[in-house]
């Protein structure tokens, strides 16, 4: 009976009740009244969460309620999230899905690749990650990179006769969703945080970030060496074999299809021009999504039926999503998020000259501030104090700037990132499942991976001015 009563999820929601309490008979002085209220919705929401006490989309509707019942912020800055590019680039995502499964072209490019990567799971796993690692390279978005290889992901799953439920089939997903996005943080213009980041640094700065110095210094670890420490971990914790009896028989489509692959391609082609091509035209790459949902969705001449949209269209996931966003912009609005970077700034040790202290306390700062702001929020919380930081540590200001990127790309819970809840939702996955991921991967992150980024920055001499 007390186990029904006090399931770990059930307790860490206690506590965190418990702390609210506390926080409102004796508040902090250097909160106001609106950065308290704000404070107390944020560490429910982010417990509510973590914990999947409740299902994500019932937490974010709680939190819009509370948020508005408070006046902590204006109704537009609360559902800022529905407002947001990145929701309504998952919704293209989605449609875009839709028309990938239905078209038959995810059977099709599945059963190019099946040649390849079928022999064994480990083969397919790692051809897998580094199908989509590569793709940051030439697709802008992992948003758009999740909407092409799930579908196709989930055909493989299907030839390999991985059934739902099975540990193979969670197995591809998790390569294609993870290979799809943590890898690509190497990448320049592969990410929103990334974006957001130098954008903010070349406003606030004057700062320019080459590309090939940004890949020279964050590729062959945060992207190389972790892809393939993530396929070891799915290899590992999620073992399966395929049945190559069912992988031999290829699919033989209906002639018809063709001609709809034929449309939907050319489709795919030009948006993916126009993401390419964004720095040039300046078109958000949510909007040219968008656009070809649009187009997908037309009577007789799009691909994505009415009645398949509304039965596969996951609208608990964008609530989820638009709740994610708006938290992260109410920390922002309220100042919780720099007063949050300014207290770990006074208590993580910052000290001219100590590189490899000075390495892991920024790393760390930006990693917790993940934690309450999301990933596109570490950015616009912490190259605000760069300048600040790079005097403290001696540092230059671009490798301060630069340490973010170690601590964003480290991510711990799924409520962090939206990319990685899309790839999971779009597959019919259940969310919580990433945490066997990424749990393992956060603690031989900070165990190997930082301590081997830090020899590989001063081997780069980030270290002096």
């Amino acid at each position: 009976m007390l186990k029904f009563f006090f399931t770990p999820s059930r307790a860490a929601l206690l506590l965190v009740l418990i702390a609210s309490a506390f926080l409102l008979i004796n508040p902090p002085g250097m909160l106001s009244g609106l950065q308290l209220y704000t404070l107390i919705i944020l560490l429910i929401t982010l417990t509510l969460w973590a914990t999947s006490a409740l299902p994500e989309f019932q937490t974010s509707l709680l939190f819009f309620l509370s948020a508005i019942l408070f006046e902590v912020a204006t109704p537009t800055e609360i559902f800022s999230g529905f407002a947001s590019g990145a929701l309504w680039l998952i919704f293209a995502g989605m449609v875009i899905g839709m028309a990938i499964t239905s078209s038959g072209m995810s059977d099709r490019i599945a059963g190019y690749l099946g040649h390849h990567l079928e022999r064994s799971y480990p083969w397919l796993i790692g051809g897998l990650m580094l199908t989509c690692t590569l793709l940051g390279f030439v697709m802008p978005s992992s948003i758009g990179r999740l909407v092409m290889m799930i579908p196709i992901g989930m055909a493989l799953a299907d030839r390999c006769g991985f059934h739902t439920g099975s540990k193979g089939r969670t197995g591809v997903v998790m390569a294609v969703t993870f290979g799809c996005h943590l890898p690509t943080f190497s990448i320049l213009p592969s990410n929103i945080p990334n974006m957001v980041m130098i954008g903010s640094a070349e406003t606030i700065y004057g700062l320019h970030f080459s590309y090939t110095d940004y890949l020279l210094l964050h590729f062959p670890i945060l992207g190389a060496i972790k892809a393939i420490i993530i396929a070891l971990l799915i290899i590992k914790l999620l073992p399966a074999e395929p049945n190559r009896a069912a992988a031999i028989n290829d699919l033989h489509q209906d002639p018809s299809l063709r001609a709809k692959q034929r449309k939907l391609s050319i489709v795919l082609l030009t948006a993916l021009a126009f993401w390419l091509t964004d720095s040039w035209h300046g078109i958000n790459p949510a909007w040219v999504g968008l656009a070809a949902a649009c187009f997908l969705l037309l009577p007789k001449v799009g691909m994505v039926d009415q009645t398949t949209f509304n039965k596969q269209i996951n609208f608990s996931m964008l609530i989820f999503i638009a709740g994610v966003l708006g938290l992260g912009a109410l920390v922002n609005s309220s100042g919780l998020g720099k007063l949050l970077a300014m207290t770990m700034e006074h208590v993580l040790p910052l000290n001219p000259g100590a590189d490899a202290v000075n390495f892991i306390s920024l790393t760390a700062m930006s990693f917790f501030t993940g934690m309450f702001s999301t990933l596109p929020g570490v950015p616009a919380v912490l190259t605000p104090i760069a300048a600040d930081l790079a005097n403290q540590t001696g540092m230059t200001v671009q490798a301060v700037i630069m340490t973010q990127v170690v601590g964003f790309s480290t991510i711990l819970f799924p409520y962090q990132s939206g990319p990685l809840i899309v790839g999971m939702q779009l597959a019919r996955e259940p969310i919580m499942g990433l945490l066997r991921i990424t749990v393992p991967l956060t603690l031989i992150t900070w165990a190997i991976l930082i301590p081997l980024d830090y020899l590989w920055w001063q081997a780069l001499s980030m270290f002096t001015q």
